[in-house]
């Protein structure tokens, strides 16, 4: 068992929902949510599709184990052709939506067409049916949620949503559930909006079954010990988040700052985990209201936080005074160090923004840091800012930006746009600090190698959740590595990408990752799911998936040429802090990754590796 064995088919042109049985021989070569997703998607699109077309598909989809009694059973994922790059997308959330639609008795739900009126699915579990949503339109996600948790009077209901940015084209627009979760990169939040399909409401009783019961609470015991006794999983990330590691990366001088201009922040200690816990302004209360954990969670990193009432951005608007979503590290990078921004409470503010309107604060946050650079070189004026001076470290521009940005109005629509489209509309393309149209997160690929291999390789544009480096590099996990050598770095790369492909598949969080490997996952997915699944089988079910992303993508049209980085992070050296001197040496590493991958000297994968791989 583990899977429901039951796809949601739903057509928004004819405005249909149809049921059909998963295909469990699909199942066996990639698991669940990322890997299965990705084939259904492969084998139903034309990957030169416009993302934005009605021929795209949306799939939300959640894994084996995901709804189950295993620790961080929470995932799911939103796979489409992302708005935002052109890619394969994937983006993960966690909260508690995809568990009740793994509950409500559902695999995954395909999204294809578009509807002529504005729609949102209701699922209560083996009912399905699509409602007007014509008064949700133009609402935010925190309005909409409420809406229809009025509509339904169900305090269990979850609702999975867009915001003015999905709806009005934003190209980073996220979908956010639970009010503050999001599936957050590459624009998947654009392409339901362009579907005309504002939320998914879901309310799930059938509970999931496992193939082995007994065997699997054993192993999901034991697994939990494994998270609680482990430094991070059990300390760290519960008491200050993934926030944990702010002053961490700009010590090793990994933190791009100033739109990556620099590696190290001055204001890092304002914005950092521990800050989040200190009393600050008039009511001497922290930042940091209380932790919180998704859906089956045992670790809790997620941050419940609240803007000081005196606050310039909420002083006279009381709907921003409760406790909502606080910072996580990245968010807080990239709309504070990379900004130059070190007003946390201003950065609290546009993270809300940001979940409120639907939006990815990582690009974001980026774009905003690139549009200040060309400000202060002369490009962008005064008059096109709508008079606001984009300057680096000007909190008040920042949230200005943020709040136009959701509406996509003003300057916000050029923003809206991301860093690599509006550097090239000012001439500048060099200043995106971007991989395949993505902006890369909060570290600098001079200080940290592997993670310049890693984004410049990714799949989905830059990204650090898919191969996380940074727990080898910095951190020791499994084993320590030097952040500034780059030899070994392509296996690692590569090891890290195709179990993080694994893990992802599973329906379980990568941030177990930092206690379990692939030993602790497999017992726990042979438990509940049907068939013989060893260490092996995961390890090839992770590859398996990394190819066939790899061949959606040459299929849409990117080369070899696009495993590159920003020209600043090959040619400008780190000013600061250990890596002083270093450029990221990804010339050294990418023909040694595309050997260990089985590929060819442009980055395709030959005929021995797709045959290994039954592609």
């Amino acid at each position: 068992m583990g899977w429901q064995k039951k796809i949601l088919r739903v057509n928004l042109t004819e405005g249909s929902c149809k049921a059909e049985p998963l295909n469990m021989e699909w199942a066996a070569d990639y698991l669940g949510q990322r890997g299965l997703a990705t084939k259904y998607l492969s084998e139903e699109i034309d990957p030169k599709v416009d993302p934005l077309s009605p021929d795209n598909k949306l799939i939300f989809a959640t894994g084996p184990l995901t709804g189950t009694a295993a620790s961080t059973s929470a995932r799911y994922s939103v796979i489409t052709k992302g708005a935002l790059t052109g890619a394969i997308a994937c983006s993960n959330s966690g909260g508690y939506f995809g568990a009740e639609l793994k509950m409500a008795g559902w695999d995954m739900v395909i999204f294809e067409g578009k509807s002529d009126k504005p729609v949102y699915l209701y699922i209560n579990d083996d009912k399905a049916e699509l409602v007007s949503a014509e008064d949700l339109w133009g609402k935010s996600v925190w309005e909409a949620d409420e809406m229809l948790h009025r509509k339904y009077q169900d305090p269990l209901l979850r609702v999975s949503a867009i915001g003015k940015a999905g709806e009005e084209g934003v190209l980073y627009a996220c979908i956010v559930n639970d009010k503050h979760r999001a599936a957050g990169r590459s624009g998947v939040g654009a392409v339901m909006g362009s579907k005309n399909l504002k939320a998914i409401a879901v309310r799930g009783t059938q509970g999931v079954a496992v193939e082995d019961p007994a065997g699997f609470m054993r192993v999901v015991a034991e697994k939990k010990q494994v998270l609680a006794e482990n430094a991070v999983t059990g300390q760290g990330l519960p008491t200050y988040g993934t926030q944990v590691l702010m002053n961490v990366i700009n010590e090793v001088g990994a933190l791009p700052t100033r739109n990556a201009g620099e590696v190290q922040f001055e204001g890092a200690g304002k914005i950092s985990g521990e800050a989040m816990h200190e009393p600050r302004g008039s009511q001497g209360k922290p930042n940091l209201i209380t932790n919180q954990a998704c859906f089956g969670c045992t670790i809790a990193c997620g941050r419940i936080a609240q803007v000081d009432k005196e606050h310039y951005t909420v002083v006279n608007r009381p709907e921003y005074w409760g406790a909502s979503g606080g910072l996580e590290y990245e968010n807080a990078w990239s709309l504070g160090a990379d900004t130059g921004v070190d007003d946390l409470d201003a950065l609290t503010f546009a993270n809300f923004i940001c979940n409120e309107q639907g939006f990815d604060p990582i690009t974001f946050g980026a774009t905003v840091a690139a549009a200040m650079e060309l400000y202060e070189m002369g490009v962008i004026t005064d008059e096109e800012t709508g008079g606001v001076a984009l300057k680096f470290g000007s909190a008040e521009a920042l949230t200005t930006m943020a709040e136009l940005t959701g509406r996509n109005e003003g300057f916000g629509e050029i923003l809206g746009l991301g860093s690599k489209r509006m550097c090239e509309k000012y001439g500048h393309p060099e200043l995106s600090m971007s991989v395949k149209g993505q902006e890369f997160p909060a570290y600098d690929p001079r200080g940290i190698q592997g993670m310049g291999l890693t984004y410049a390789t990714s799949n989905r544009g830059a990204c650090h959740l898919r191969s996380y480096t940074v727990a080898s590099e910095i951190l020791g996990i499994p084993e320590k590595t030097d952040p500034l050598a780059t030899e070994g770095k392509a296996g690692l790369v590569k090891a890290f990408q195709d179990a993080t492909a694994a893990v992802d598949s599973t329906g379980l969080c990568l941030f177990t990752t930092f206690a379990w490997s692939l030993d602790d996952f497999y017992p726990q997915v042979n438990a509940a799911c049907e068939g013989e699944w060893t260490l092996d089988k995961l390890v090839e079910v992770g590859e398996r998936i990394w190819n066939r992303e790899r061949q959606f993508n040459l299929a849409a049209g990117f080369t070899g040429k696009d495993d590159t980085l920003p020209k600043r992070m090959l040619k400008d050296a780190a000013k600061t802090g250990p890596a002083e001197g270093k450029v990221s040496g990804l010339k050294e590493m990418l023909p040694e990754y595309y050997e260990l991958r089985g590929w060819d000297e442009g980055g395709v994968p030959t005929a021995e590796t797709l045959q290994r791989l039954g592609l």
